[in-house]
């Protein structure tokens, strides 16, 4: 999210939000939340926690096991994470929310947009204490545009951040390594993937639910 939030920070008032269910299992989980935390304290940005949520992520997924990459289970996992993220920005009083994931040249942007567009209407609708004039507009930012991913790892490599070689599900992480388990590849996983955050702004909006990773 560094390099998202570079390109941000001069227009928004940001806040964080770290929402990754479709992560497993939950000490990776909290190998990259403790990295997101760490960047944020670097950068001087707030960020919103929340706990492990893995259990909402496999409900939302069943079926959609033997999906490809960038099939329907991808679809679903961004609008689960997006919605949350939207429930969280209007909950806090942000004008927009947005994602990093589309820093990631393996994300197609298209679909995250939409994603982000059905989130924002659904909890619009959503009852709130409030009119649906306070729901937060999603900011649909293509960030891998302008050598995004690229100023990304280069950031990354600056601060020594933790990074991984796929977005953070097992089903991801299987086809990326064979098969092998999660105690075969953990050494393999410490040079690979920045954590994904949510975030809100004011006048400004709130990022979240999203993984700069592949």
């Amino acid at each position: 999210s560094s390099a998202v939030i570079e390109n941000l920070r001069e227009a928004f008032d940001l806040t964080l939000y770290y929402y990754n269910p479709n992560v497993a299992p939950e000490s990776e989980y909290e190998k990259r939340k403790r990295e997101q935390v760490r960047l944020a304290a670097v950068l001087g940005i707030p960020v919103l926690d929340c706990d492990y949520d893995g259990a909402r992520y496999d409900f939302a997924v069943q079926g959609l096991e033997n999906e490809p990459e960038r099939g329907a289970r991808c679809t679903v996992c961004f609008r689960l994470r997006l919605e949350e993220t939207a429930r969280q920005a209007r909950a806090h009083g942000f004008d927009f929310f947005g994602t990093t994931l589309t820093v990631s040249p393996h994300k197609v942007s298209p679909v995250v947009f939409a994603a982000g567009e059905e989130a924002a209407w659904t909890v619009s609708a959503a009852p709130c204490g409030g009119s649906a004039s306070a729901a937060p507009m999603f900011l649909a930012r293509d960030f891998k545009k302008g050598d995004g991913f690229l100023r990304s790892l280069k950031r990354s490599a600056e601060l020594g951040l933790y990074r991984q070689s796929h977005c953070g599900c097992e089903f991801s992480r299987l086809r990326r390594t064979g098969g092998r388990t999660h105690e075969d590849t953990a050494e393999d996983s410490a040079r690979a993937c920045s954590p994904g955050a949510g975030a809100g702004a004011r006048a400004g909006g709130c990022v979240g639910g999203a993984d700069p990773s592949p």
